[in-house]
């Protein structure tokens, strides 16, 4: 079992829209790599019981309390469209804050784990490759060789369309 940990700010990122460089919290779902900007990523607990929400689409998984926060919970599998699998040991929420108009919301993401945190300078991240109108890349950032490992950059903020968010209520 992961322990609860504090790892970023509240604050937003004040960067210019192209740039995607700073501190990044890289995940796996599915054996591949993703990253999220540091500074949006409130907390990480290991993974728990939720309750669920009735006439949710089948990637939201329920709401869970965070001292006295009712936080919508998401499976980032599911809204990947990746096979579905039991959550393990190493299974993980990542509280993540999504700013969407004027305002912003706290959301939980559950991934396979957490890796590491990556430093990314503009220079090494690559743009996101053109898919065609039938794959939705509109989250992704860009992509960043690691090593081996090939991190996707996600923008938490187009993770979720404002209708996604209406659906789970602003909890912001």
């Amino acid at each position: 079992m992961v322990a609860d940990m504090k790892v970023g700010s509240e604050a937003g990122s004040t960067e210019v829209a192209q740039s995607v460089s700073g501190q990044y919290l890289s995940f796996t779902l599915g054996g591949e790599h993703y990253g999220v900007d540091i500074l949006r990523v409130q907390e990480i607990k290991g993974w728990e019981e939720v309750r669920a929400l009735p006439d949710t689409p089948e990637y939201v998984k329920g709401v869970l309390d965070l001292r006295g926060a009712i936080v919508p919970i998401i499976d980032l599998r599911a809204r990947f469209k990746l096979e579905k699998i039991e959550y393990t040991p190493t299974t993980v929420i990542i509280v993540l804050s999504i700013e969407q108009g004027e305002g912003s919301n706290i959301v939980g993401v559950v991934v396979d784990g957490v890796s590491d945190v990556l430093d990314i300078s503009d220079s090494l991240t690559r743009s996101a490759p053109d898919l065609g109108a039938h794959i939705n890349t509109r989250f992704i950032t860009g992509m960043v060789s690691e090593g081996e490992r090939m991190v996707v950059l996600l923008d938490v903020d187009k993770l979720f369309s404002p209708d996604d968010l209406g659906v789970l209520g602003a909890s912001g």
